[in-house]
C-alpha cells in the first residue's frame, strides 16, 4: 500500500503557474503508475494526467500543452507542473497510484488523500 500526500496548491492569477507535488511512502512506488485527478466544487473527480512506470504520460484534452507530469522514483515523488492556468482549472487536486494505467484511467480507488486546493482567480 502506498500512502500519498499532495502539496503545492494555492491561489494564482489566470495565466500563472503552480507546481504540485505528491510524496509517496513505500518502496514499491517505482512499480506504480500514478495519476493526478481534480475535483471542482459540485463536480465529479476527473483524471488530469497520468504517468506510467515507463514514464509514458497521458493528459486530459483540457490540459494538454499546459500541464506536465513527471516522476522521480529516487525521491518517491510525482509532480504536476501547471502553466497558463485558467479559472476552470480551479479544483482540489489529488494524486493516486495503481499497478496499471488502466487502474489510473478507472480511478476507482477506495481511498484518497486530502488533496491540495488550486484556485485560479484575478
Amino acid at each position: 500500500q502506498v500512502q500519498l500526500v499532495e502539496s503545492g496548491g494555492g491561489l494564482v492569477q489566470p495565466g500563472g503557474s503552480l507546481r504540485l507535488s505528491c510524496a509517496a511512502s513505500g518502496s514499491i512506488f517505482r512499480l506504480y503508475c500514478m495519476g493526478w485527478y481534480r475535483q471542482a466544487q459540485g463536480k465529479q473527480r476527473d483524471l488530469v494526467a497520468a504517468i506510467s512506470t515507463a514514464y509514458t504520460t497521458n493528459y486530459a484534452d483540457s490540459v494538454k500543452g499546459r500541464f506536465t507530469n513527471s516522476r522521480d522514483n529516487a525521491k518517491n515523488t510525482v509532480d504536476l507542473q501547471m502553466n497558463s492556468l485558467k479559472p476552470e482549472d480551479t479544483a482540489v487536486y489529488y494524486c493516486n497510484g495503481g499497478p496499471t494505467m488502466a487502474t489510473i484511467m478507472r480511478g476507482d480507488f477506495s481511498s484518497w488523500g486530502q488533496g491540495t486546493q488550486v484556485t485560479v482567480s484575478s
